[in-house]
């Protein structure tokens, strides 16, 4: 089989009793998602996670299914108006259990716009 990229898409061509798989990528709008993640190396972000936790920490790293290494992580519990940080240290997140990564603009950077 070869899979070739229509509009988008992968189509699969059947070539001969070998049945040889090969991908082909037509340029940048083939990069993964994941790869926005670069705009983000060395800030601050808060990731959530599908059992509910936000993490806080320094992005350090990332791959192509969308782990991250976080540097000075710390989970953040939040009860009711008040929250507290459980400091992590260097943590490992696998991407399968990302919801959401944004970063955090701190208030006092807000002020002096």
């Amino acid at each position: 089989m070869l899979f070739e990229k229509v509009r988008g898409y992968f189509s699969v061509i059947l070539t001969g009793r070998k049945g040889w798989a090969a991908m082909s990528w037509a340029g940048p709008e083939d990069i993964f998602l994941s790869t926005s993640l670069a705009s983000y190396l060395d800030k601050k972000l808060l990731v959530l996670l599908r059992d509910g936790r936000k993490l806080l920490g320094v992005l350090r790293s990332f791959d192509q299914f969308a782990n991250v290494v976080l540097e000075g992580a710390c989970e953040r519990v939040i009860v009711g108006d008040l929250y507290c940080d459980i400091p992590l240290g260097l943590y490992v997140i696998r991407g399968e259990n990302v919801v959401l990564i944004g970063e955090l603009v701190l208030m006092s950077l807000l002020m002096l716009i």
